[in-house]
């Protein structure tokens, strides 16, 4: 058929494929719900607000379906957009024919895009340029054509010292150059070979002379091998960072080598002589042309195929390690949140002190103070009263204790705190506090707490993330959080759009209150920009809370667009509209007003009126307007109005006298929250400052694809010790607790250079953040770590203190 390319009518052997029709093949998927899908996208919608209020139109794509089509659509138009740029670019130079057109608008891919416009690519002159120029082109032709001529004698004709041509020599060195570029260049042969190479190749890493002792972290790596295919992504990226940091030396063989190399070309060079019908017959050129072949590869295709697999290698290591962020990502932020109740931060450090904040329960700061209990100070009883009195003071209920510098010692002086003050009945949880120091130092926090020392403001920041983790966490670089495995390694942009996808459908399924949420977290909701969240905060400073969701429109430069795409995410509880404390839309209030009437209830009364509501027939209220998912929504959200999808909220209890890694023995079962899920197993916190590797081996008695088949960050989980190396700060766990411990049990892939104590794999770095809040106990016991003090009994300055506070052990529990 034909087509219009440009102003050029060309035909083609087959129509090709529109954007949307590429995607819905990709997706499995009819290509209208593609095409709704497209041009909603095109109209300003977010992929939350398409995902939840507009299944009639996209089929019911989910929020994953979309964002993968939202990915793909941009690929799509940039392949698209590159390709007319080639197209433009060889039709200047006057060399774009039917057939190539054909090829350049049947390519799928951008290497393939790319392959096929090498030759014709605006390039620095090449030698084969300059003996094109030389007018030496015919003779690398007759020779390739003809391979029964003697070179040569045939060369000999196109000796023109004007041109540069000085002898026959330098004439057939000129042909050569012609031959291995279009050796190189020709797009068929090189897209065969890039793909054989993927198959049959393997990554070589040695240790570089000398190297030794500096590269010991990736001493794993020192006499390394292990095909392409086969490669993990946390693999490859600590074998880049060690190729990086002058430690290793890697080499991407083609294919495996033998013992004893075979002598003749190789199988690479083989093909290309196949390709272009070049054998060794004993014919007078022969030698010549292998000559050219062997020459080829290289020094060009082989280097190119190297510098496309390394590519090749570090695009699927990024993807995957992009996607175990985001997920990790996720989890963390939905996380169960501990709910609106007073609670007590605490922001561990030796000779600075812990910070201490105490926040009510909708999370204002109400008391600040620094404690002393650590070396070099030693003032442990004192530490005790002054929390003691805070948590009198202001009936705190949580203590959130950060993860990080003498988080150990501290949680010990809490588990002390809760023993002596059982009817205050406190519970103690470790929270991760990375990123707190971003917060902490950012322009946000100086307008958020302006009263408030830097250093106390990590406090805050760790006790709000045990109240409401998702709210507190969108204050913070999501690459900032640390769940992720050598995010470092990783493009930034790449990165970033991931995360930041995921930030933005994780708000927009747990729903924000207008009338308390921040800036940050307002930022993240569906159609609301930076500057419209501040806008919203400061109209809602100045002028009160908001009353109803339809207030919004007194927000400057909030729109009817910004308002269809945010409302449905914005609650307003006790406002004039019950409705708005739910996630049905403002738009589909006429199809509740229209079940009022049916059953005769007033919205307030079918809100959570289960009997009433289950009766009902979704099909009776479709109309022109909704469809049956949406009314099925609406029923769903009738019955449990702003239900929240976060699990309960639980912790972990670390065992008593387990305070550091010397305490794990082989065989013991401790419980602990998983911190963190990498491709090769999942790291979890047994209370020690250093996270145990669960391999994916020692996951279940089943094969396991994917760690977050079985665990994700978060999770309370009970694992038995099966090896540790004390020196090293290796510990080895399983989470089947039958499994056998035998001496000397190695601890498993994952823990070699990067894979060591989580947080973006940073070789050997003791675990300074974590994923879900998890860990702490609300008993503590044992030997006091770092100071060498031990704990104060409860009779001593501690009962005193409570004495003095009302709080002496008769007193009834609080409710």
């Amino acid at each position: 058929m034909s087509v219009v390319f440009g102003a050029r009518i060309v035909t083609v052997a087959s129509p090709p494929k529109s954007v949307p029709q590429r995607i819905a093949e990709e997706l499995s998927v009819p290509e209208r719900q593609v095409a709704a899908a497209v041009a909603l996208l095109d109209g300003g919608a977010t992929v939350p607000f398409v995902a939840r209020y507009r299944k009639e139109a996209t089929g019911g794509l989910d929020d994953a379906q979309l964002r993968t089509l939202e990915e793909r659509l941009g690929y799509l138009r940039e392949l698209d957009e590159r390709r007319e740029a080639v197209v433009a670019s060889i039709r200047e130079q006057g060399k774009l024919t039917d057939e190539l057109l054909n090829q350049l608008m049947a390519a799928e891919t951008k290497a393939r895009l790319e392959d096929i416009y090498l030759p014709y690519k605006p390039k620095r002159r090449t030698k084969a340029q300059i003996a094109i120029e030389a007018g030496l082109e015919p003779l690398a032709d007759a020779l390739l054509a003809d391979p029964g001529q003697e070179p040569a004698s045939l060369a000999a004709g196109y000796v023109d010292t004007e041109k540069g041509v000085a002898d026959a020599t330098a004439a057939l060195d000129g042909a050569r150059s012609i031959l291995i570029e279009r050796f190189a260049e020709d797009a068929d042969l090189i897209g065969g070979l890039r793909e054989r190479m993927w198959e049959q190749g393997q990554l070589v890493a040695k240790v570089k002379d000398g190297q030794e002792q500096a590269g010991a972290k990736f001493a794993d790596y020192f006499d390394f091998q292990e095909p392409f295919t086969s490669l993990p992504s946390h693999r490859i990226l600590a074998l880049f960072r060690g190729e990086k940091e002058e430690a290793l030396e890697l080499t991407l063989q083609p294919e495996e080598v033998p013992d004893e190399a075979p002598a003749g070309p190789t199988s690479y060079e083989r093909e290309i002589a196949r390709h272009f019908d070049i054998s060794d017959q004993g014919r007078p050129a022969d030698r010549w042309l292998a000559d050219s072949v062997r020459l080829a590869w290289r020094t060009r295709v082989l280097v190119r195929l190297s510098v496309d697999v390394r590519l090749r290698l570090r695009q699927a290591a990024e993807d995957e390690a992009v996607r175990v962020f985001a997920a990790n990502l996720r989890d963390l932020l939905l996380a169960a949140p501990a709910g609106s109740r007073p609670t007590m931060g605490l922001d561990p450090a030796y000779r600075t002190g812990v910070k201490v904040a105490v926040l009510d329960a909708t999370g204002r700061v109400v008391a600040t103070e620094a404690v002393y209990p650590h070396q070099p100070q030693n003032r442990w009883q004192e530490s005790l009263a002054t929390l003691a009195r805070l948590v009198q003071e202001h009936q705190v209920e949580l203590i959130a204790i950060g993860n990080g510098t003498a988080s150990r010692e501290t949680d010990k002086l809490a588990g002390d705190l809760v023993k002596g003050l059982p009817q205050a009945n406190l519970t103690k949880v470790m929270v991760s506090e990375a990123g707190a120091s971003v917060y902490s130092a950012s322009s946000y926090a100086s307008r958020e707490l302006p009263d408030l020392d830097v250093s106390l403001r990590g406090a805050v920041s760790i006790a709000r993330r045990l109240q409401d983790p998702l709210a507190e966490l969108v204050k913070i670089d999501p690459k900032s959080i640390g769940v992720g495995q050598y995010q470092h390694d990783i493009t930034e942009t790449k990165l970033s759009r991931s995360l930041d996808a995921v930030v933005e459908d994780c708000v927009n399924a747990v729903g924000v209150d207008l009338n308390t949420a921040s800036a940050p977290l307002l930022a993240r909701v569906s159609g609301v920009s930076a500057g419209l969240a501040e806008g919203i905060v400061a109209h809602r400073d100045t002028n009160g809370a908001f009353r109803s969701r339809k207030a919004l429109a007194a927000v400057p430069r909030l729109g009817p667009k910004a308002f269809e795409q945010c409302a449905g995410f914005l609650r307003v509880t006790g406002g004039d509209d019950p409705l708005d404390a739910s996630a049905v839309h403002p738009e589909a209030y006429p199809v509740v007003r229209r079940i009022s009437a049916v059953t005769n209830c007033e919205v307030q009364q079918l809100i959570g009126n289960t009997a009433v509501l289950r009766k009902l027939k979704p099909q009776e209220f479709v109309d022109d307007a909704f469809g049956l998912p949406t009314v099925t929504d609406i029923l769903a959200e009738l019955d449990k109005p702003g239900r929240d999808p976060r699990p309960a909220f639980r912790t972990a209890e670390f065992a008593d006298g387990v305070e550091k890694v010397a305490d794990l023995k082989p065989g013991m079962v401790l419980e602990g929250s998983v911190t963190n899920v990498a491709a090769f197993g999942a790291f979890v916190d047994v209370g020690v400052h250093q996270d145990g590797l669960v391999h994916v081996s020692a996951m279940s008695k089943q094969f396991v694809k994917d760690p977050r088949e079985v665990v994700k960050p978060g999770d309370v989980v009970k694992v038995k010790v099966l090896d540790v190396d004390v020196a090293r700060a290796r510990i080895s766990l399983t989470l089947r607790l039958d499994d056998e411990v035998t001496a000397g049990q190695e601890s498993g892939d994952g823990q070699d250079a990067g894979g060591r104590g989580r947080g973006g794999g940073q070789p050997g770095r003791q675990r300074q953040s974590g994923g879900r809040q998890g860990g702490g106990g609300r008993q503590s016991g044992g030997r006091q770590g770092g100071g060498g003090q031990q704990s104060a009994p409860p009779d001593t300055a501690l009962a005193d203190a409570l004495r003095r506070a009302g709080l002496g052990g008769s007193q009834p529990p609080r409710r």
